[in-house]
């Protein structure tokens, strides 16, 4: 694994005051090349003989904190975590391929060549995140033995964008940009207004001001319907009942996912949440995914 070293988890070393900084302190950090940067991966638990890892991929604007919540217990189930910044966001260097999804394949594949050493991982993609899953495993199918898809946009089931996003950064003011994030908050990510205060919050306005990838588009095509065709592996998907992508149009998804994924499996709908699902309902989250990675 020449290019590739573990160090302790970077914003334990600065000591930044963040409710996540003893989760990611009890990380190993990864990196493999990325343009003339590098891609950051986080490592938590610990390989077992016959259970491959699970990689998780965040969404849009994110880091591996979308997944907060989740680690903790899925590591207790005794899986062992990749997860990533994807390029371009939180710690990762900017994909020297594009800005979009497609461009952070090439990087991607390279990590997981590096890391996963001809074995073949359980890859689970969030939004942003599953539609570049989908990308990846079209071009490179034998990286995965399975493909969970969790509130993936691009599957060519919306006529028009279900959501507009208000801009932040032109806001001199700390007060009204956090009034902005909360608005965007409930517009996009959750669909319980009373979880939008405290560790949504921080863990959104952490992530957005790290995001330098500011014109990405093929999220609003149909670019995962017209890769998934091209994946062979087991395809699951895990979707809030009141995801702001989808919003009513959300009934059409199990029949779109059916007619493109050659092995799908089956579309779970969980009930009073949002779009950041893992999130907002982190047991049902947890039950939906067991039952897909048994």
């Amino acid at each position: 694994m020449s290019n590739l070293f573990s160090t302790p988890s970077a914003s334990a070393q600065a000591g930044e005051p963040a409710p996540w900084q003893a989760l990611e302190a009890r990380s190993r950090r990864l990196t493999t090349p990325c343009g003339d940067g590098e891609l950051v991966w986080h490592v938590w638990g610990e390989a077992r003989p016959g259970v491959p890892p699970l990689v998780m991929f965040h969404g849009g604007s994110g880091s591996w904190t979308h997944f907060v919540r989740n680690i903790e217990p899925l590591v207790a189930l005794g899986r062992q975590l990749w997860v990533p910044d994807l390029p371009g966001f939180g710690e990762s260097a900017v994909s020297p391929l594009g800005g979009d999804a497609d461009g952070m394949v090439e990087p991607l594949r390279l990590g997981l060549a590096r890391l996963l050493e001809r074995r073949a991982c359980d890859l689970l993609g969030f939004s942003f995140g599953g539609m570049t899953a989908g990308l990846l495993l079209a071009e490179h199918p034998e990286l995965a033995r399975r493909l969970v898809l969790v509130g993936a946009p691009a599957m060519g089931v919306v006529p028009q964008r279900q959501f507009e996003l208000k801009a932040w950064r032109h806001l001199p003011d700390a007060g009204a940009q956090a009034d902005i994030h909360r608005y965007n908050l409930a517009a996009l990510m959750l669909h319980d207004p009373a979880q939008i205060e405290g560790l949504a919050l921080q863990v959104h306005v952490a992530n957005v001001v790290r995001d330098r990838l500011p014109r990405r588009r093929l999220a609003h095509t149909d670019i995962l319907a017209r890769s998934l065709p091209q994946v062979p592996c087991p395809v699951h998907a895990i979707y809030g009942a009141h995801d702001a992508l989808y919003k009513s149009w959300i009934s059409q998804l199990e029949a779109a996912f059916a007619a493109a994924a050659p092995d799908f499996r089956g579309l779970t709908l969980i009930p009073e949440a949002g779009h950041w699902v893992q999130f907002e309902r982190p047991q049902a989250f947890l039950d939906a995914l067991q039952a897909a990675l048994a």
